[in-house]
């Protein structure tokens, strides 16, 4: 419609104002309900966003390196995939099910093993794994728990307990009352073979021979030894109280670790001062039981003795384990049990000690 006051209506200017009133909420009207749409279409669109949401989507999970070996909850934290292979248990041991070269020694010794330790070869074996009594190398043993678990400046106060022991078998004398050090006990039992020394050792260090004994079974296990049982710390015979050639490598081995045991089987004696049951000082000096060190024996030309330890009883007969070199330097282990007796012992070690390779590898 036209505002100019010169057309002619059929309408008064009273009218006329109405109607464009009414037109102009008409225009609004229109407005609001295109608003009121758009806003209800949002709202629809946001409703429909909102639902397919909850009712699709909330069923998703991302599958993505779901199996990822450092997923913290999945796999393994902190862990590297490496290309090559681990280490097995036995990778530095000799190890052997079999006899090994028996043509080369003939032996009347029931058991006996030569380990290459630098290289974790087996020269010679017979029998290392029947169970046989080990006589006083049961000390080896010993001397390891003593050395990993006690302190040697302790000063031990010798008690009845050293007594107990069978009469006439082989001892350091030392006396009920005296004062000595761990270190003197351990030195004392490994060169002079004292089993009043090792009772005093393990009652000392375990608080019991019983518990004692029960460290040296469980240190056993640790390292393989598990043809290996002990009721006591001297080895002397009880139908309960074995080893084997192979464990009896195991136990060297192990003890070798120590700076004490090198410095002890290389020994041929040790003096020990020390205080007497009436306060007084005392000293003694303790001499080896291998032969070897004695002059009783003599090596082949191409191996060095470095130590070991030596053991006899009935039951056992006679048993020998040596450390030994050869020209190059080079280390071998030798370990014979029950051997008649110690004159054939030790003539039987030099036939085994004989194939000792003489070339460096």
């Amino acid at each position: 419609m036209s505002n100019n006051k010169d057309t002619v209506y059929p309408f008064t200017e009273r009218e006329w104002k109405r109607l464009n009133e009414i037109d102009a909420n008409e225009r609004r009207g229109t407005v609001r309900l295109g608003l009121v749409l758009v806003l209800l279409t949002l709202i629809a669109a946001i409703m429909a966003f909102l639902v397919y949401l909850v009712v699709f989507r909330s069923h998703d999970y991302d599958l993505v390196q779901t199996y990822d070996r450092n997923h913290t909850v999945l796999g393994i934290p902190d862990t590297s995939v490496r290309e090559d292979t681990a280490s097995s248990f036995a990778s530095d041991l000799c190890v052997t099910d079999r006899d090994i070269n028996l043509a080369a020694v003939s032996l009347q010794a029931y058991s006996a093993g030569l380990f290459d330790l630098d290289n974790a070869g087996i020269i010679y074996a017979k029998d290392l794994f029947t169970t046989r009594s080990p006589a006083s190398l049961t000390k080896i043993m010993t001397a390891l728990v003593a050395i990993r678990y006690g302190n040697m400046d302790d000063i031990v106060t010798v008690t009845e307990t050293a007594l107990n022991i069978e009469y006439g078998s082989s001892v350091c004398d030392i006396k009920v009352g005296d004062r000595i050090s761990m270190k003197q006990l351990v030195y004392g039992m490994m060169i002079a073979s004292g089993n009043d020394a090792a009772m005093m050792i393990a009652e000392h260090v375990g608080g019991s021979v019983d518990y004692f004994v029960d460290m040296m079974n469980q240190e056993a296990l640790k390292i393989g030894a598990t043809r290996t049982h002990f009721v006591n710390p001297h080895g002397l015979t009880d139908s309960n109280h074995y080893t084997c050639a192979y464990d009896i490598y195991l136990m060297f081995r192990e003890a070798m670790k120590y700076d004490m045991f090198m410095d002890i089987i290389s020994r041929s004696n040790f003096y020990a001062e020390y205080t007497n049951a009436e306060g007084s000082a005392a000293a003694v000096t303790w001499e080896s039981t291998n032969h070897y060190f004695t002059g009783e024996a003599e090596a082949p030309d191409n191996v060095l003795i470095y130590g070991g330890k030596t053991g006899t009883t009935e039951d056992a007969g006679a048993c020998l384990v040596l450390l030994t070199k050869d020209l190059y330097g080079d280390p071998y282990l030798a370990v014979i049990l029950h051997s008649p007796d110690k004159d054939l012992l030790y003539d039987e070690m030099n036939h085994l000690l004989s194939i000792v390779p003489s070339e460096a590898a």
